[in-house]
């Protein structure tokens, strides 16, 4: 009973620490900080990780999954893609000083985040990978759904409600469909305080190795320094969304 116990505090105490973390840590770090035997420790973030909490990446660092601080582990093929471009989101929050979030959508065009890498400006944008994403009205929406099946998007579009966030919000269905157009054909969408008042984002598609968008890539920050640089912003989102999809197989 005791060791059940004992068990039972480190798996805690080890999704405590995990959860304070920003970055991804290596073993040696949590065994150092924790004070857990080693052993001990290599069998309880292996675990998780099996469960789907933990995720590790290619350097053997772990991190913890955010979406399973509200009970929502990786689904089985979102695990690799998360592990691929985590170190390329790292370095495009690093060279821009701007949030960087990856998500997906499915069939019916309901959306997940699945990582994000936050600003270290003491003014930033951050969200919550577990809160509601409006498709139509955000960039990362607008990337996905510019490259969904053409029934799942008229599905899509006669079941949402259109609603306006900001005063400059766009509303009318018809433009949003040649907007998404548009943005398939020029590869990146932009969402400039549609949802958020003072909040911008840009999203670039990231292909699988068979040429399908298998999730989009944005740069969220305030609008006054998006302002400032947008072409530089937008040349590193879609490169970094490169590099992804070239480290997933995509050759175009």
């Amino acid at each position: 009973m005791n060791f059940e116990v004992k068990s039972a505090g480190r798996v805690l105490d080890l999704l405590e620490y995990m959860a304070s973390q920003r970055e991804a840590v290596p073993l040696a770090q949590i065994v150092r900080d924790l004070g857990f035997p080693k052993s001990s420790a290599h069998g309880l973030v292996q675990t998780l990780a099996a469960r789907g909490h933990f995720v590790q990446d290619a350097a053997g660092r772990y991190m913890l999954v955010e979406a399973s601080r509200h009970g929502f582990p990786f689904r089985r093929h979102e695990e690799p893609l998360v592990v691929t471009a985590r170190p390329f989101m790292e370095r495009l929050r690093d060279e821009s000083g701007e949030t960087v979030l990856l998500a997906t959508m499915n069939a019916h065009c309901d959306m997940r985040r699945l990582a994000k890498c936050v600003s270290r400006h003491r003014v930033r944008y951050d969200v919550n990978l577990d809160a509601a994403i409006t498709a139509y009205c955000t960039a990362t929406g607008r990337m996905l759904l510019a490259h969904a099946p053409k029934e799942a998007l008229e599905h899509y579009l006669a079941r949402v409600q259109l609603l306006s966030y900001t005063r400059y919000t766009v509303t009318d269905v018809d433009r949003i469909r040649e907007m998404l157009v548009k943005i398939r054909r020029d590869g990146y969408a932009l969402n400039d305080q549609e949802f958020i008042t003072g909040s911008t984002g840009l999203a670039a598609p990231v292909f699988d190795a068979h040429g399908a968008v298998v999730a989009a890539l944005n740069l969220g920050m305030p609008t006054i320094r998006y302002v400032e640089r947008r072409e530089t912003l937008l040349l590193m989102v879609r490169s970094a969304a490169d590099e992804i999809s070239r480290a997933l197989g995509y050759r175009r």
